[in-house]
């Protein structure tokens, strides 16, 4: 997978990241001691986190993302190794082929792009703050940080296996994700051992753009519409897409 320099071993000799500008609180890195693929802290994140990490995206081209603590690292059983590059999928042939291979016949397309006219990284921090408050469901989620060009290749670069079950080679979601960056201004917010959780700058406005971009849902992870509680694509698009800037997706 074609990367950006890592600029991760530095924090060996600086564990606060003062020369990107940051404060980091005590954490550990994760893969080769040469190119760790993963900074992560050991405390929960807090709603004051995300604001914090921003600065490395600059400084040093390390992008946050907030990890559930609902299993421990070890058992997520990253393997960046396994993944391809997100760069060598097409987005809209990768939904076609899990739309076909479901059974609902002719792929209908891609959803059309939005107008972004809210900045997506201040959006993706707004909605990182969110889920951290104390009384949501990611209030003990950890800060990381991963040597990433763009947020959609995060689970590629780490080699997150959530959707092992549906897909084994995450970067041909990550390849979605970056369509979505594109059209929608998403950013990955968040990772569980199974979940992944998108902040949407530019969500569908009307039912026709939500059913749309439903289609696309399901083919991404069927199980939010065949597991899910909304009841078909039409009740999905109503209640989890329109007017949503969070996208929260779980495969079994």
């Amino acid at each position: 997978m074609a990367m950006i320099p890592n600029q991760l071993p530095k924090l060996v000799s600086d564990p606060t990241g003062r020369s990107f500008g940051l404060d980091l609180p005590p954490g550990a890195l994760r893969g080769p001691a040469d190119d760790p693929y993963l900074w992560s802290g050991h405390g929960p994140a807090g709603p004051a986190a995300w604001g914090a990490l921003r600065p490395a995206a600059r400084t040093a081209g390390l992008l946050p993302v907030l990890l559930g603590v609902d299993r421990s690292l070890e058992e997520w059983e990253l393997e960046p190794g396994r993944m391809s590059d997100p760069a060598d999928h097409e987005a809209d042939e990768v939904l076609a082929g899990f739309w076909e291979s479901r059974g609902k016949g002719g792929w209908p397309g891609p959803a059309p792009a939005r107008p972004v006219d809210t900045d997506p990284d201040r959006a993706a921090a707004t909605v990182a703050e969110m889920l951290t408050e104390p009384g949501f469901w990611l209030e003990d989620a950890r800060p990381a940080l991963v040597p990433a060009r763009r947020s959609a290749d995060i689970p590629a670069v780490i080699g997150w296996g959530g959707p092992l079950n549906h897909e084994n080679d995450v970067a041909r979601l990550c390849a979605v994700l970056r369509s979505w960056e594109d059209r929608f201004g998403a950013r990955v917010v968040a990772l569980t051992f199974d979940q992944l959780v998108v902040s949407v700058a530019a969500p569908p406005r009307t039912l026709e753009e939500a059913g749309a971009v439903a289609a696309e849902h399901y083919a991404f992870c069927p199980d939010n519409i065949d597991q899910g509680s909304h009841g078909g694509l039409r009740r999905y698009a109503e209640k989890a897409l329109l007017d949503t800037p969070v996208w929260t997706f779980w495969w079994d």
